[in-house]
C-alpha cells in the first residue's frame, strides 16, 4: 500500500522516513520528494509497505505525530491523474 505523507520537515531523510514507518511493519521503500532544480526536499514523500493493515497499523499511529517540530500529514495516497498531453501553445506561423 502506498502512503503520502505530507508537512515534513525540509530536513527530513528518506532513510529518515523509512525509520519512522518501520516500527509499524515493513517498509518496501520510502522516498522523500527533491526540487530537481534546487535539490531542496519539497516537503512530502511516500512510503510504500508491503501489507495493507500494516500500512493502515502507521497511518493510525504517524498521523498528527510532531517529527522535527512539525504534524506530519499521513494518509493512502491517491493514485496519479492523468493530466493528459502537456504541450505549449503558439499560435500560427506564417
Amino acid at each position: 500500500m502506498n502512503i503520502y505523507v505530507g508537512n515534513l520537515s525540509y530536513e527530513t531523510t528518506s532513510e529518515e522516513l523509512k525509520t519512522l514507518f518501520e516500527a509499524s511493519g515493513t517498509v518496501t521503500s520510502a522516498s522523500v520528494i527533491m526540487d530537481k532544480y534546487t535539490g531542496q526536499s519539497k516537503g512530502f514523500g511516500f512510503v510504500e509497505m508491503a501489507a495493507k493493515d500494516q500500512a493502515q497499523a502507521a497511518i493510525s499511529a504517524l498521523n498528527g505525530r510532531e517529527h522535527r517540530g512539525r504534524a506530519m500529514n499521513v494518509n493512502e495516497a491517491k493514485p496519479r491523474e492523468d493530466r493528459g498531453p502537456r504541450g505549449g501553445g503558439g499560435g500560427r506561423r506564417y
